[in-house]
């Protein structure tokens, strides 16, 4: 790595919190990254995608082949993405300007950071809170009556105590820092290969043996079953879109490269094999035990018989949505307010304030039905997808893995200024690759783009910016040429 003015970017008003981070700092290790993400596979929007793609049709093979499909290249993208911040130490938010400029960063920032983490927050606080009123519910039946046939936007008394009570737990994790999460994560894990691996058994048994699960074949789904598979595949994926792209984040506190792809790639691929095997079971068991499709699996846990196995369940459901919800969400956010105004914000400051818009976004709107979600991860994924494929562009193809820290600090002059501070070509890609992903929801013609946005939005991506930045690259090489032969005269 080389040598970086920490002083001179200090003293230009670059906060720690978006400087790179110290040598003494990086002590993230395997068991760091094979538990940080624990939380970002079994929470329940997850489960309730996967209840979806049997509300399509599904078949018990297809859903397990999408769900160990997209876990591979779920855990390659977060490895490569993360790369750079690995290697360099560097946050999400200074990483965009590699690619985008000092200024045309500002663009994939708010998209990633603000945008589209603050509709995850908001999301998977309801969802959170959702559980949250199983478990008091249980234990306080009355709770669940209060205030009568009065709502507030949509939510009864007893769901919006539960949505605040539940914001305030994430609240409160934020104020705990990054050290304090890490710790969290650790702790949570064993919790969750109890808790699902238990649920998992009880479904099993419910349904009569692992049989009449594997059996189960759904209605089957009409159209193209391989561009329906990809778009499964996709759904899953989707979910991923706003942490594979600041993945930095995280990557810039590992001790090495080596040991966040070890631990991400094997912490992935192990948890979506358990999220896979109760995921299938707790949804088909209890249909076939109930004589209904069971989306939502909350719904599931609310069948339970003792109040012991609800209060479990419940709990370690509400901590692995809280922990998604700020590494996935509130940590992007935070950084990237901080980014956009830094001599007014700092991370937990931006944090706070990402999670109060996140009340006003009404997310439970989007829990309406078994497919709703699809739509909103379908869009999620069209609109950074392009990000992902333009920063992998730059910093493999383009920059070879070779960063010039003190020019990507001054946002001035150097290298990484382009014009004006915007890098037009990342611009216009991230514009052209987003409107090939999301012009099938409009032209019904081309859905199959549509369906399989976040794979078509990586792929156009990566491709167009390579040749747009080749020809700038050819082009000034060119222009230099003349000069060079006439001082040579």
């Amino acid at each position: 790595m080389n040598h970086f003015n920490r002083e001179k970017a200090t003293a230009a008003g670059y906060s720690n919190d978006v400087l790179p981070t110290k040598e003494v700092d990086r002590n993230w290790g395997i068991g760091n990254f094979f538990t940080v993400w624990m939380g970002s596979v079994h929470n329940i929007p997850n489960y309730i995608a996967i209840g979806g793609l049997f509300a399509l049709g599904m078949s018990v093979g297809q859903v397990f082949g999408a769900i160990m499909v997209a876990s591979v290249v779920i855990a390659l993208m977060l490895v490569l993405n993360g790369h750079a911040g690995s290697k360099y130490g560097l946050p999400f938010a200074m990483l965009l300007r590699l690619s985008y400029g000092p200024k045309g960063a500002m663009i994939p920032g708010v998209l990633r950071g603000v945008i589209s983490a603050i509709m995850w927050f908001g999301f998977q606080t309801y969802a959170g809170s959702q559980a949250l009123s199983i478990l008091i519910g249980k234990l306080w039946p009355t709770y669940l009556t209060l205030g009568g046939d009065w709502s507030l936007l949509g939510l009864s008394l007893p769901a919006l105590l539960s949505f605040l009570i539940f914001w305030l737990f994430n609240v409160a994790l934020i104020y705990g820092g990054m050290g304090f999460l890490g710790k969290f994560t650790n702790i949570l894990s064993p919790l969750v290969y109890i808790v699902f691996g238990g649920m998992a058994i009880w479904a099993i048994n419910l349904a009569g043996g692992i049989g009449p699960i594997l059996a189960y074949t759904g209605s089957g789904v009409a159209g193209n079953k391989i561009i329906i598979f990809f778009a499964a595949i996709t759904a899953v994926i989707a979910a991923w879109a706003a942490p594979i792209v600041n993945v930095s984040d995280f990557t810039k506190l590992a001790k090495s490269t080596k040991t966040q792809a070890i631990g991400q790639t094997v912490g992935l691929v192990v948890a979506y094999l358990l999220f896979a095997i109760a995921s299938i079971s707790i949804i088909v068991g209890s249909e076939i035990a109930f004589g209904t499709p069971i989306w939502n699996v909350l719904d599931v846990v609310a069948r339970f018989d003792g109040t012991f196995a609800i209060a479990i369940s419940v709990l370690t459901l509400c901590l692995t949505t809280l922990s998604v919800n700020v590494t996935g969400n509130i940590v992007p956010a935070g950084y990237q307010l901080a980014s956009l105004f830094p001599k007014k914000l700092t991370f937990k400051s931006g944090a706070i304030l990402a999670a109060i818009i996140g009340i006003l976004t009404m997310p439970w709107k989007l829990m309406e039905s078994a497919t709703s979600v699809f739509t909103f991860l379908n869009v999620v994924g069209g609109i950074l997808a392009p990000v992902t494929g333009i920063m992998l562009a730059q910093y493999f193809i383009i920059s070879k893995k070779n960063i010039d820290l003190d020019a990507l600090y001054d946002a001035k002059k150097g290298r990484y200024h382009y014009s004006k501070g915007f890098n037009v070509n990342a611009i216009v890609t991230t514009i052209i690759a987003g409107v090939v992903c999301l012009i099938g929801n409009f032209v019904p013609f081309l859905k199959p783009l549509y369906d399989m946005s976040w794979f078509v939005g990586i792929i156009t991506a990566f491709i167009l910016y390579t040749a747009l930045e080749s020809a700038r690259s050819k082009g000034t090489l060119l222009e230099k040429t003349p000069e060079l032969t006439k001082e040579n005269s």
